[in-house]
């Protein structure tokens, strides 16, 4: 993790650099699902039901000279949720995380881009809404990758991107009164839109 935050501080701190700057505001809601639900043996019980959430955050992107590229780092706090049936019962888990894309992207038509890049995820907090839940584990850092496509009229911009996680990330969930405990592939799987604001 502390390399992680280290190639993202180097990416901040070299788009001083560029040639021009742009920063702004951004947010949406995005369309998630996560991974399957396992019991304690291992057997697949359901791949979880997706369910709509939100983000919100800040960007920053610079132009990168003579190659015609810009480097776009963003930090953004998001919410998704997936349901969950198991032994009869329904249950929605929530997760709570920090984004940070380092995004690559080329403009073109004047108005529109297209971008691809890797997304560092760090989980702030998880949440399985079931009544025999006693608590929950979830890995505190995964890596992602986002593409997609966007576009820019004046100050405002929209864009639509794909998000799947890459690196192996679980939630451990603990009930009250049973050793039949079940994990969670909790790496995202999600479709976002976004709406920006240039300052």
């Amino acid at each position: 993790m502390k390399r992680s935050l280290l190639i993202i501080a180097m990416l901040f701190v070299s788009a001083v650099g560029f040639s021009q700057i742009d920063f702004g505001v951004k947010a949406g809601f995005n369309y998630n699902k996560t991974g399957d639900l396992k019991e304690q043996a291992g057997d697949v019980l359901d791949g979880g039901k997706g369910k709509a959430g939100y983000h919100a955050g800040v960007w920053l992107r610079g132009d990168v000279p003579i190659i015609g590229l810009y480097l776009r780092p963003e930090f953004v706090y998001t919410q998704i949720s997936s349901e969950y049936e198991y032994q009869g019962n329904k249950g929605n888990f929530d997760l709570q995380k920090l984004d940070v894309p380092i995004l690559v992207g080329k403009k073109f038509l004047g108005f529109a881009h297209g971008f691809i890049g890797p997304a560092f995820q760090f989980v702030v907090d998880s949440d399985f809404d079931a009544e025999d839940i006693k608590d929950i584990d979830t890995d505190s850092f995964t890596l992602g990758m986002q593409m997609g496509l966007g576009v820019e009229f004046g100050s405002l911009g929209l864009d639509v991107r794909w998000e799947r996680g890459l690196s192996d990330s679980e939630s451990k969930i603990v009930h009250n009164n049973t050793n039949s405990d079940i994990t969670i592939d909790s790496r995202p799987n999600q479709v976002i839109f976004g709406l920006s604001y240039k300052f």
